[in-house]
């Protein structure tokens, strides 16, 4: 019987637990389709009915965001996926498969600077940026992933250090050279990893607001953040007033439904790749 109450209260909380993470989307997503009467009714309204399907419609063409979505995708997001998984995967690989004079030592500074505030350079950054003529573009946002960084390069090395050695000197034996051994050898072993640093650097740019609003002013180069932000200023002054809370609900649930299917998508290899890569220090 202890047993059973046991495990009964267990599912119970995860229960209680999974509701509470839910409940804000759900509302959110059922906002999108209620008229301006029913968002502010008391008690709540949980479902509208009839639902107005047509907010998501009019909302998403209220601006621009089939622009903006494209540039979050082509401009932003993708590239900056591509430029972490690289550039972390050959640092992290020389780090942990590597052997050479200050390795240690270079890794620990390496590790420090996840100690400094992002506050603290953010000025700075964007003085330098400014002086190369970079400010107003995605530059800024998409060259500094192609050189790392060192929370994912300690992600990465612990995941490469679970790899037997013996692979890659049996390949040494025949000849290969080091990037050849990462290349055909280690990163196909490694694909959880690398899918789970996908991941993190997509959604990170997907989701990015500070970064647009600090260095792209062009209303033409603004990703789906910045449009939500403009779409909420703005709404009042394009005569939807009534309609301003829906729509903005609607675009936001646009905008939240890419992510939240890539994590199921990938679920099972995002997990996979946060297991193992703390079981070798």
């Amino acid at each position: 019987m202890g047993v059973w109450a046991l495990e009964a209260g267990k599912y119970l909380l995860l229960i209680v637990l999974s509701i509470s993470f839910i409940l804000p989307l759900y509302w959110m997503a059922m906002s999108a389709l209620k008229n301006p009467w029913q968002v502010y009714a008391i008690p709540p309204i949980w479902f509208p009915v009839p639902p107005r399907w047509s907010n998501y419609w009019e909302a998403w063409h209220v601006d621009t965001f089939n622009l903006y979505a494209l540039n979050t995708v082509l401009r932003y997001a993708l590239p900056v996926t591509l430029g972490s998984v690289l550039s972390n995967a050959v640092v992290a690989y020389g780090f942990s498969r590597i052997r050479w004079p200050g390795r240690d030592l270079l890794f620990s500074i390496c590790l420090a600077t996840m100690m400094i505030p992002g506050q603290v350079t953010m000025v700075p950054v964007f003085i330098i940026f400014k002086h190369l003529g970079w400010v107003n573009s995605y530059k800024p946002l998409v060259v500094p992933a192609y050189f790392a960084n060192a929370y994912t390069i300690f992600m990465l090395r612990q995941f490469f250090r679970t790899i037997p050695t013996e692979l890659s000197d049996a390949a040494h034996i025949d000849g290969a050279g080091e990037f050849t051994i990462m290349w055909r050898i280690i990163l196909p072993l490694v694909k959880p990893a690398l899918a789970v640093v996908a991941l993190f650097a997509f959604m990170g740019a997907w989701n990015d607001y500070m970064g647009p609003l600090i260095y792209i002013n062009n209303t033409k180069l603004y990703p789906l953040t910045m449009g939500l932000a403009r779409l909420n200023a703005s709404l009042n002054q394009v005569g939807v007033k009534d309609l301003a809370y829906p729509y903005l609900m609607a675009v936001s649930t646009i905008v939240t439904l890419p992510t939240i299917f890539i994590f199921f998508f990938a679920q099972r290899t995002f997990i996979e790749g946060i297991a193992l890569t703390g079981l070798k220090g």
